[in-house]
């Protein structure tokens, strides 16, 4: 005679308070996918000041990196929040982050925008980061 015996309730109803791991692990590998891409980006752009032309365009060229991961982030953080029922706002925040990495763009030539505005970002990605390797990003809303 074989039993099977069901999950504990207190064990099922910690699991349904929980994001979905899929959902938050991907969140998680776009945060840090992002936050890299902005320390690289970060990275040339202090070189080709020093430089010149050739780290310039490397520069931009990460910069169009941390757009495509900036878009996937996105995605991932309105998943945890809407079906996942996580946290709204790691979504906002990523759209913000976004947002902030499109402004570098228009503010390129503008060194008194354009710093400040990186200086913003890699806060913005550094609460992220916290946050999504935190215990509470697992927590359901």
């Amino acid at each position: 005679m074989h039993e099977t015996t069901a999950p504990a309730a207190p064990d099922m109803a910690r699991e349904a308070r929980q994001v979905p791991a899929g959902l938050l692990y991907g969140l998680r590998i776009a945060v840090v996918a992002h936050a890299a891409a902005i320390l690289v980006a970060a990275s040339l752009a202090g070189q080709s000041v020093a430089s010149g032309e050739a780290l310039t365009e490397a520069h931009v060229m990460a910069g169009m990196v941390v757009h495509l991961v900036g878009l996937a982030q996105i995605v991932f953080a309105v998943l945890v929040w809407r079906p996942g029922h996580g946290a709204g706002w790691p979504a906002l925040a990523s759209v913000v982050l976004f947002l902030a990495g499109m402004a570098q763009h228009v503010t390129w030539s503008w060194l008194g925008a354009h710093l400040p505005n990186g200086v913003v970002m890699f806060g913005l990605i550094t609460a992220l980061l916290i946050w999504a390797w935190s215990p509470g990003a697992t927590r359901r809303k």
